[in-house]
C-alpha cells in the first residue's frame, strides 16, 4: 500500500462488538433517510437481525469523525460489499465514496445488491462503475422488495 493510500484510508478502521450499537443507530438513521420504501415493521425487523446477526457475519469496517463519532460503515463477504451505509449528515460528503474505494482497493470487492428502489443508492453504484448484472424480485429474507446484483465494470 502506497502512502497516498495509507493517509486516505487513515481514518477507516476495523470496527468491534463495542461499535455494533453505534452502527446499528448510524444503519437505522441512514435506512429511514434513504429507503422510504421500507415499512415500520421491517426497519423494527432488521434491527436486531443486525445487531444480533449480520454484523458479525462480515469484514467490517467504519470511518469516524474527528470527534470519534462512525459517520459510515461497510461490511464485506469475499468479493462482495454486503453492506454501506452512511449517517444521514454525511451523505454527498465523500463518505460513501471512501468507504467504497477502500472496499475495492484494499478488499477486493467487486460486487453489490442494492434495493432497486433505493434509486440513490442505485446511481451511486452505477456512478462508481457498477453495472446491474440481475434482478431478484424480492430480498434475501424473501421480502417483497426487488434486489438489483451488481457488478464492477473493470
Amino acid at each position: 500500500m502506497s502512502i497516498e493510500s495509507m493517509q486516505i484510508f487513515e481514518n477507516i478502521q476495523a470496527a468491534s462488538p463495542d461499535d455494533f450499537q453505534e452502527i446499528v443507530d448510524v444503519w437505522e438513521a441512514s435506512v429511514r433517510a434513504t429507503h422510504h420504501f421500507l415499512k415500520e415493521e421491517d426497519i423494527q425487523y432488521f434491527k436486531p437481525l443486525i445487531l444480533n446477526e449480520f454484523l458479525q457475519a462480515v469484514n467490517l469496517f467504519c470511518i469516524r469523525n474527528e470527534r470519534g463519532h462512525i459517520v459510515g460503515f461497510l461490511g464485506t463477504v469475499k468479493d462482495k460489499i454486503e453492506m454501506l451505509f452512511i449517517d444521514p449528515f454525511n451523505i454527498e460528503k465523500g463518505v460513501g465514496k471512501l468507504l467504497l474505494h477502500y472496499a475495492i482497493s484494499q478488499l477486493g470487492a467487486k460486487k453489490v445488491d442494492v434495493n432497486e428502489d433505493n434509486h440513490q443508492a442505485v446511481d451511486f453504484y452505477k456512478h462508481m462503475g457498477f453495472q446491474v448484472v440481475s434482478r431478484s424480485d424480492v430480498d434475501s429474507m424473501g421480502k417483497p422488495y426487488p434486489i438489483l446484483s451488481m457488478e464492477l465494470v473493470p
